[in-house]
């Protein structure tokens, strides 16, 4: 985690800040390798405060970084952080203006009006944008876990199973796995219900038709994702043209995603391919967004991603889909890492059509 610290200082010192507040339970995992929901830190260019209440005071002594100083906060800030900010000089400080609530900022500075606040914006993103191979590794262990679900499920996915059913199911094969929890809702949708992207699973008997399956496993609070879309009883002609074009659209993404390319362009390839094939407007979302510490986080393959371009360690999901309002729909989803010369596909399920009789 020091190394994380180390990237963020270097940023403090481009910005002249002499410290930075954390509260958002995503950096302060990233920062201080201790996962706490309700745990605030603050970072100076040569100390790391990481305040742990009585809950959670023992685990953080035992788990946070070596580098780092835990502290039980007694009473308010002024109590326990403001001769800390007074010690140490601190005058110009960064805050986390994407997740904090505009009361608790306005309680900070009525408890350090000395202080000059400076909004982050997407800095902390920005630094988690780019993952190191430790991230990685974890990320992979959570997609093996769900990849072995998702063989568990194959081997007795029934048609008179419920969509709830199928969810489930993939849930607890991923707990007993090793899982804390699922990395989001896990969406298990069948026929008229595909074709909506984020459908709920319902309570009822699996449709005929497609079942389009989004989920992921989580490991030491790093996400994984992917999407499988499979048929209950026979794919018509349709359907088998439908699915063969959103594979190609996707294989055709993931031959050309490597550093340097355009963000916006990565997600026009795929979308040029569907429609081309006529399924102009049944492909509603972007090509792919980034994974990590966060289910959706940057970087995104979008249209309106401007001119960013994808830097090498990068992560992002490659998920084109066509949907017919009313009828189905169908996505299929892996991660890549951007390489200098391509990619690196970590999600290793197969792609070709399964149908379940």
């Amino acid at each position: 985690m020091g190394m994380h610290i180390q990237r963020l200082r270097e940023e403090m010192a481009k910005l002249g800040l002499d410290a930075v507040w954390i509260t958002s339970p995503e950096n302060h995992l990233y920062l201080s390798g201790f996962d706490n929901p309700d745990g605030w830190m603050l970072i100076t260019m040569n100390r790391a405060f990481d305040f742990a209440d009585f809950r959670y005071i023992e685990a953080a002594k035992r788990e946070a970084d070596p580098d780092c100083t835990v502290i039980m906060p007694q009473g308010g800030r002024k109590v326990y952080l403001l001769p800390l900010i007074e010690e140490e000089g601190i005058r110009r400080i960064g805050f986390e203006d994407i997740s904090l609530s505009c009361r608790s900022f306005e309680l900070l500075k009525a408890d350090l009006p000395q202080c000059e606040f400076i909004p982050l914006g997407m800095l902390l993103e920005e630094i988690r944008a780019v993952k190191t191979e430790d991230e990685i590794e974890k990320i992979v262990r959570a997609q093996r876990i769900a990849e072995e679900a998702f063989d568990e499920l194959l081997k007795n996915i029934r048609p008179d199973m419920t969509e709830t059913d199928v969810a489930d199911e993939l849930e607890y094969q991923m707990k007993k796995r090793g899982s804390r929890k699922p990395s989001f809702d896990t969406i298990a949708v069948s026929g008229s219900n595909s074709s909506s992207p984020h459908g709920v699973p319902r309570n009822v008997t699996l449709e005929k038709g497609f079942l389009t399956m989004d989920f992921g496993a989580m490991c030491e609070g790093y996400h994984s994702d992917m999407t499988r879309t499979i048929v209950i009883g026979k794919a018509d002609a349709e359907m088998k043209r439908l699915y063969d074009t959103v594979l190609e659209a996707q294989l055709a993404a993931l031959a050309v995603i490597r550093e340097g390319e355009s963000n916006a362009a990565m997600d026009k390839v795929a979308r040029d391919i569907i429609d081309g094939a006529g399924y102009e407007g049944c492909f509603g979302h972007s090509l792919g967004h980034g994974v990590g510490l966060k289910i959706h986080e940057t970087p995104g393959l979008s249209w309106g991603a401007g001119n960013r371009t994808l830097k090498r360690m990068e992560l992002v999901t490659v998920e084109p889909g066509i949907y017919i309002e009313g009828k189905y729909g169908c996505r299929i989803e892996d991660m890549v890492v951007v390489e200098p010369n391509g990619n690196r596909n970590l999600t290793k399920s197969p792609k070709e059509m399964i149908e379940i009789c």
